[in-house]
This record gives C-alpha cells, structure tokens and sequence, in this order.
C-alpha cells in the first residue's frame, strides 16, 4: 500500500467523526440510497423478511430498487445475513487499516484496471469489497448493459448514432456544447443550442473528414435524464444504487447529476476529478474512449511552478515542459480503452482525461484508413457513505481558498462589494458545510 498525497499533511479524521463515517459507510452496504436511514444504524444486520424471488439478495431490498442483467439469484435469509456479517468485518478492518487517513488517500499500487466480465458472477458486495470502499478503478463488460433502451434504439445496426432517433425524439431540446479546439482556464467555452443544430454540425463534421471551421464541438452535460422522455433509455446498475447525491437533487426537483455526452472522434474532456470528489461511472452507449487515470496525489506532481494543474496531459507541450518539475516524479497514467457498452467506474478523487478515439485501420496508419468512433456515453456523479469524507475534506479545502482569495483581494479593488459578493458566497458554503455535517 502507498499513501498517495502529498507527504508534508496527511488529513485525519477525529475518532467522532471517524465514528460517524463508519456509521454512513455501513448505511451504504445495508440501505443503497437512503441516506435518512443513516441516524441510528443498527449494531447488527436488521430482522429481515424470508427473501422472495423479486429480493436482489445483495443489498437490503428497498422499494425502488432497480434490476439489471443477471441479478444473483435469491438466497434464504441466512445466507443474507451471513454476507452482511462478512462484509461488515471487512469494512471494519478497512476503516482500522486507514487509521483516520482520508480513504482515497490510501491506495494500492497498480499496473492496471480490472476488467469485470460476467453480471451473474458479481454480486453487489464484490463491488464493495473489491472497488467501492478500497477506491479503486474497473470496467465492467458491455453484458452488464445489454438490456438498455439506449443501446437499442440509439445505435444504428452498423454501431454508429442514430441521428434520425435521436432527431426525432430529442431535436427540439435544447443541450450544451463545448468548443474542444479553445481553452478556457483548465475547461472549454459552452454555448447552448437545440440538439437538431447540433447534428447538423455533426453530420457537417463527418463529411468534411471530420473537420469544421467551427471547430470540434462537443455535446457534455446534458441532463437528459431530468425530461420525462428520458424513461426506459438505461436501468440503474445495483452497484450505482447507493446514490445520495441525485437521490437528494430528485427530491427537490430542480437539479442532478446525470449527464448525456455525445460527439464526434477527436472530441475529449481535459484533466480533471469530479465534482465534490464524487464518484462517478460512464457507459458508451456507442464508439470508443481512451481514458487516462491518476490515483488521488498524483495530480500533485503534475502542478506547474504556480501550482496550476496542466490542460492536457498528453500534448507535448506539457511532457517536455520544464514548467513542471514534480513530473519525473509521476507515475504514468493507468490507461483504458473502452468499448461500445461497457462501463467504467471511476472512484473519488482520481483525476482522469478522456478522448473519444480514432482507430488507425491495419496495416497501414493512412488517412483514408482511418476508422472514425462517433461516441454517444451516459454518466452519473454520486456520493454514498464510502467517499464521504472525501467530499467534506474537498468542501473544506474549497471553503478555506474562497476565504484565503476574499482576504488577499478584499483592500485592493476599490468598491470591492460592488464587485463581489463574498459574503453571500462564503454564507453558501459554509451552509453546504453544516449539512454535511449533520450527516
């Protein structure tokens, strides 16, 4: 095992909230997406019903639990209980292991990415175990996902977008584009326009050989699945059911964190992690992704000599820069190709890039050889008890800058409170912070 941050600070937890972070992370083995459950979680497994049929035996059966492709076949309540003593003990030990260290703070080494192949010889408590609470990466295989509506009814049969499904249900919304060719900070510019504008560009695209003096737009963020018409395109995999983020957002109906990304090869998303340290998973619902991955503290000797995190890492700039020089001092990037249908889990904290792929046609790299992956994905963010410390360091972390920046710049910009509001700011997340923490 390293410890992955910086070696000057390790952040601890205090043993009462270290007490409380138990309590959430067992909440998320025994109630996947209840957090309200969370108050007084029991010291032993609860006295369950005899398991039926329609029980996943994998996790406490809850009334909007979703299905997928190959749920484990129902056991008896022994067998249950048995499972949740065992997992219960292995978190346990975890959480001693950790010793007050942040969770995504501690990682093993590794040379790869586990490759997960079969639904019905992986359980909800193998993810747990395995990935979940160790914050680890893995892909599941495109059979995990079969069933959905998207891969049928998005895809034309030679594995391309439908762009006259997807016109003739979706045309008229209006959905966010950024503009991958230009930089803006560490991000791109958006503009929003209606989908059908978009696939006008998109077909303009492909028949200029994949260019465009409007440069190479990319669809992200769109959150499709907030529309009625969103229904029966996916099915919530179990693994992902623990879900409080989108689970709070759906019951003040106003927001959430599940986004359509859809674009042509050679778009791609620039070096970043999740939102408040999320997790997150992205299945392709058609095309090709190459992923680079950074286990949480490597990011630390990528910053430049102002402490900026790079734009991309793969441009040459960047790998032969002298402005960098914790670099030498990196380990390489865990590297994923994912295919049409299959599932990437991408746990808190680890920075990553993602491009939408090329694929150099055999034998020969010319450029009439090349084989072009219009990509269509789905993506989730979410927050359960296992990386819920992760997000109230990162809450903490941000709350301190935002002080640190309102104190360095308060007495040097005349009519500063004509300007800014940092109170109101500051009063925000000092209230995001007090939430948390009544968790």
């Amino acid at each position: 095992m390293q410890d992955c941050g910086s070696p000057e600070v390790v952040f601890r937890l205090s043993p009462l909230v270290q007490q409380r972070h138990w309590h959430a992370v067992l909440g998320s083995f025994l109630y996947p997406g209840s957090p309200s459950a969370l108050a007084d979680t029991p010291s032993s497994p609860p006295d369950l019903p005899e398991a039926s049929p329609s029980h996943d035996t994998t996790v406490c059966p809850v009334p909007s639990r979703p299905s997928f492709p190959g749920s484990p076949a129902p056991c008896g309540r022994r067998a249950w209980l048995d499972m949740d003593r065992e997992t219960r003990v292995f978190a346990e030990n975890h959480f001693r292991r950790l010793r007050g260290r942040l969770p995504s703070r501690v990682c093993p080494i590794l040379d790869r990415v586990d490759f997960i192949e079969n639904p019905d010889s992986f359980s909800y408590s193998d993810f747990f175990k395995g990935y979940l609470l160790p914050n680890l990466p893995c892909v599941f295989s495109s059979a995990f996902t079969e069933g959905w509506g998207s891969r049928r009814h998005w895809v034309t049969p030679s594995g391309k977008p439908d762009f006259d499904y997807l016109l003739q249900n979706y045309g008229d919304v209006v959905v966010p584009v950024a503009n991958c060719g230009v930089q803006e900070y560490n991000s791109n510019p958006k503009e929003h326009m209606p989908l059908r504008d978009y696939i006008s560009y998109w077909k303009e695209f492909i028949q200029g050989h994949y260019s465009s003096p409007r440069g190479c737009l990319y669809l992200k963020d769109w959150h499709l699945c907030r529309d009625a018409s969103a229904k029966g395109i996916f099915t919530l995999p179990v693994y992902f059911s623990s879900d409080w983020l989108n689970e709070y957002w759906d019951t003040l109906d106003v927001d959430d964190y599940r986004f359509i990304y859809m674009g042509p090869t050679g778009t791609w998303s620039p070096f970043h992690a999740d939102i408040f340290r999320s997790f997150s998973w992205s299945v392709n619902i058609c095309g090709r992704k190459k992923w680079f991955l950074f286990p949480p503290g490597q990011e630390e000797a990528l910053r430049d000599c102002r402490g900026g995190l790079p734009y991309d890492v793969t441009a040459p700039a960047f790998l032969e820069s002298r402005q960098h020089p914790g670099l030498n001092h990196c380990s390489p990037p865990l590297e994923v190709t994912q295919e049409a249908g299959e599932m990437v889990f991408v746990p808190s904290g680890w920075h990553h890039q993602v491009h939408n792929m090329v694929e150099w046609a055999h034998p020969a790299p010319r450029a009439q050889e090349l084989a072009q992956e219009d990509t269509i994905s789905i993506n989730h963010n979410w927050v359960n008890g296992c990386n819920l410390a992760n997000m109230w360091h990162f809450l903490q972390q941000e709350l301190r800058a935002v002080q640190q920046e309102v104190s360095e710049w308060r007495d040097t910009m005349p009519d500063w409170h004509h300007h800014c509001q940092p109170e109101d700011l500051l009063q925000q997340l000092e209230e995001v912070m007090a939430a948390m923490e009544s968790l």
